[in-house]
């Protein structure tokens, strides 16, 4: 094991042994090109490697989309996760070792092993008392009539808690202090001040991490009128059901494999469906879908494809709607979402998609379990394998109610459902032909449609553009600002970073991203004088920020311009961005002044000092004395 002294040296030494090609090549198929690599960027809808990757810099960059940054920061980007875990494990990988102030606490760390430990016990308990308790029969009747054998009870632990308060208690306190088995969720406090389980009179299904670690329960009710059905342990140091998915530690391989997963309800329709040969199935616990169940599974498959296997009735239809749209905003960053199949197009160009969104929906009425249970996991598969896309499954299920759309109004909020489907469709031509089909099944002018989908279009781009826009001046102000950041940056500068500093005018940098940088620069530059490890410890500096992240890329890249310059060319460049600089601010300020100007009608005095104010201005940019 390597030590090291600070959470920044960690950082150091994990940039030191990645190597950026091997890193993205991982991903995405480079080719090199001249000095560089080049591929399709994995961070957009990209038809044409825009994606350049750097040896030499160590650093990533999209010349379309604009993503960029170094080893780490593609590592965090494309797998969706915290920085901080990316980070923690590649120490564990390279063996290096977190100074202790970073490291987990002995004491928790220990908390938490012994709270793991607790919870295999418990499932232990659990499973031997679905055998054993006198009043597990009701119990084995429910698992029985689920067409659950003692295989997949096995499989699975599955378990039984007995109609008793405090069981497991009794088992457990024997090993286990208070403290440990409350805050691992097994126990309560009591009225009376003593102890209860937490469970009670319930069919027990542990909840197991990525690593098979028992380190929570989902407790199904067994007699009629016992609420709530599903009692579900809360979060804790070793559980957050919005970050961990049931079935995960089982199904991690096939879903690699499969290049796809399939995301169901419940506990159960997870059991059914991997006992019955569906191995990539999963369930979040007790919880809707969330952002970091979508970067989890997003780890395990490729191209992110993603099978959304809910119940059938309304309130499985609508948790479809929810599901798909956390997957397409969490995933928006990568690209568009599959909107259509193309039969011209090889399975190994899916990488040019965010993600692709399928949903399986057996018969009316069935939810997965039951299905499965019926017809058996060879007919579930089928249904996957010709599971409709997203797209079409909302459709299809819009124009369910088209025969009671009867009046105008009724056709008209039907069109309104269609056509928030349709605007969604980038390309023209398959969205064209979407809107013949819909026009001829609902009866309505098929140019009505058109004209409504442009109605959305020209709305929804005047919303994307009118942030966005930056005057001519704007941008030659940035792109002046960056390169007098670069020469910062530039590996063989005949200039020291002193030089440098006194060649700038106090606040040549205005832009306020871009102090942030400059101000970084100053600050590592007092311990670092190589421009590699200048480089390097900016990235480390801006490694939770992705807007600094790029925007660096940026620089470094423009730093490439100042290379092999003699001293004096150097220096003419950097006096050269500077001039442009201030004169671009003076037009801006003349600007500014006769806005001013023109905004004061009553005050005498307020216009008289804004005219002599404007002709020192005047004065002072056309060199008059």
């Amino acid at each position: 094991m390597v030590a090291a002294s600070s959470f920044e040296e960690v950082i150091s030494l994990i940039k030191d042994r990645l190597d950026i090609v091997e890193v993205v090549s991982e991903y995405v198929p480079l080719k090199k090109s001249g000095a560089n690599y080049w591929g399709l960027c994995p961070f957009h809808n990209d038809k044409k490697p825009s994606m350049s990757v750097s040896q030499s810099k160590g650093i990533y960059k999209c010349f379309s989309c604009g993503a960029g940054g170094d080893a780490l920061n593609f590592l965090v980007k494309i797998q969706n996760r915290e920085y901080k875990d990316v980070i923690l494990e590649l120490a564990e990988k390279f063996g290096i070792e977190l100074p202790k102030k970073f490291s987990p606490n002995n004491e928790k760390k220990n908390e938490k092993k012994e709270m793991i430990k607790a919870c295999k016990k418990a499932a232990e308990f659990y499973n031997l008392q679905l055998k054993t308790a006198s009043d597990a029969n009701k119990a084995m009747t429910a698992l029985r009539k689920r067409d659950i054998d003692d295989e997949i009870i096995k499989a699975f632990t599955l378990g039984w808690a007995p109609n008793k308060y405090d069981s497991l208690y009794k088992e457990l306190h024997k090993e286990f202090k208070d403290d440990i088995l409350e805050h691992a969720g097994l126990i309560l406090k009591s009225n009376n001040g003593g102890w209860i389980d937490r469970f009670r009179n319930r069919i027990i299904i542990p909840i197991k991490n990525e690593n098979g670690e028992c380190v929570a329960f989902g407790a199904r009710a067994v007699d009629e009128g016992q609420n709530p059905k599903y009692l579900n342990s809360s979060d804790s140091m070793i559980y957050n059901k919005s970050r961990l998915l049931f079935g995960l530690n089982s199904a991690q391989e096939a879903i690699k494999e499969l290049d796809g997963v399939v995301i169901m309800e419940g506990y159960f329709d997870v059991i059914s469906a991997q006992a019955h040969g569906v191995k990539n199935a999963v369930a979040s616990c007790g919880t809707a879908l969330t952002p970091e169940h979508v970067k989890l599974i997003s780890r395990y498959t490729k191209s992110r494809r993603i099978y959304l296997s809910f119940d059938t009735d309304n309130a499985g239809v609508n948790a479809t709607k929810k599901g798909s749209s956390v997957i397409k905003e969490t995933l928006s960053a990568l690209g568009n979402v599959k909107q259509f199949d193309e039969s011209h197009i090889s399975s190994g160009d899916d990488n040019k998609y965010a993600c692709e969104i399928r949903v399986v929906s057996p018969p009316q009425g069935k939810d997965p379990d039951e299905f499965i249970r019926t017809a058996g996991g060879e007919a579930f598969t089928e249904y996957i394998k010709n599971a409709p896309l997203l797209i079409d499954f909302l459709l299809n299920n819009t124009l369910k109610n088209r025969a009671s759309a009867k009046t105008p109004q009724e056709k008209a909020e039907l069109v309104a459902q269609i056509i928030d489907i349709l605007k969604d469709v980038n390309n023209k031509i398959i969205q064209t032909e979407y809107v013949k089909m819909v026009a001829s099944i609902i009866n309505v002018d098929e140019n009505a449609l058109l004209k409504e989908l442009s109605n959305i279009d020209r709305l929804s781009s005047r919303q994307e553009i009118t942030p966005q826009v930056v005057t001519k001046s704007s941008q030659f102000e940035i792109k002046a600002q960056k390169n007098l950041l670069s020469v910062f940056l530039t590996s063989d500068s005949p200039l020291s970073y002193q030089k440098l500093n006194e060649m700038l005018p106090e606040n040549i940098i205005q832009d306020e991203t871009l102090i942030i940088v400059k101000n970084t620069i100053d600050k590592l530059a007092q311990t670092i004088n190589n421009v590699r490890e200048l480089i390097k410890g900016l990235y480390t500096e801006f490694i939770e920020d992705d807007n600094l992240t790029q925007i660096l890329t940026d620089i470094v890249e423009l730093s490439e311009a100042f290379k092999g310059l003699e001293q004096e060319e150097f220096e003419c460049a950097v006096r050269e961005n500077v001039t442009r600089l201030e004169r671009l601010y003076q037009e801006q300020s003349s600007k500014e002044l006769r806005q001013r100007y023109k905004q004061v009608n009553d005050d005498e005095i307020e216009a008289l000092k804004m005219q002599m104010q404007l002709r020192d201005k005047i004065k002072l940019r056309t060199g008059d004395k």
